[in-house]
């Protein structure tokens, strides 16, 4: 009986250092994988503008009947969410949307929108609740900054100049673009290649 006991606990043992090295090698496969998958910044995909361009000046009704004058020097960053009532994505990313717009005061946030009547435009403000952005309907805006998927996003810094910009489907990506203005850079794809890229 005592030896039973004793071989139960030997093999317990094992078991327990078996699976305590497995626990580590587990661990170090996981960084290694976080390290080659890095997180990805919103996409840049643009045929018309780049980063460091002036943003295009254009004039653009807004839901309300005023107009609003977008590009050009404001004195703060302006982000402009290019989005549609029938995109699911872009209606998950409006409580995000809602969150930056109050915890960053440096910011000003405009929607833009084109096509379906200006009723499906009224119905989709008031049931997603976004009276606290300009929301402007202009397909002159979009062709202007060279919008050709939603839901994307284009950040103007102080002085008119395009920041970042790209396709958003996550906070993460939204993030991203403030990330790249900060740094000075294109895109966070960008930074990541120069990391990657061995120094001469």
């Amino acid at each position: 009986m005592d030896n039973l006991l004793a071989i139960s606990n030997v093999a317990l043992w094992i078991v327990m250092l078996g699976l305590g090295l497995l626990v580590f090698a587990l661990s170090r496969q996981l960084g290694v994988l976080y390290d080659r998958v890095a997180p990805a910044g919103a996409l840049m995909v643009n045929q018309l503008l780049a980063v460091g361009d002036p943003a295009p000046v254009i004039t653009a009704p807004a839901l309300d009947g005023t107009m609003v004058s977008i590009g050009g020097e404001r004195g703060r960053s302006h982000l402009l969410f290019f989005l549609a009532p029938d995109c699911p994505i872009c209606k998950s990313l409006v409580p995000v949307l809602r969150s930056i717009g109050k915890a960053e005061p440096w910011l000003d946030i405009s929607l833009a929108s084109d096509g379906g009547t200006i009723d499906e435009h009224e119905l989709f403000v008031r049931q997603e609740r976004l009276t606290d952005f300009e929301y402007l309907i202009s397909e002159d805006l979009g062709r202007a900054y060279g919008i050709s998927k939603l839901p994307y996003a284009v950040l103007i810094d102080e002085i008119g100049l395009i920041a970042a910009m790209g396709i958003v489907n996550s906070r993460e990506h939204l993030e991203s673009l403030f990330e790249a203005k900060e740094r000075n850079i294109g895109s966070i794809q960008e930074y990541l290649q120069d990391q990657d890229s061995p120094v001469p």
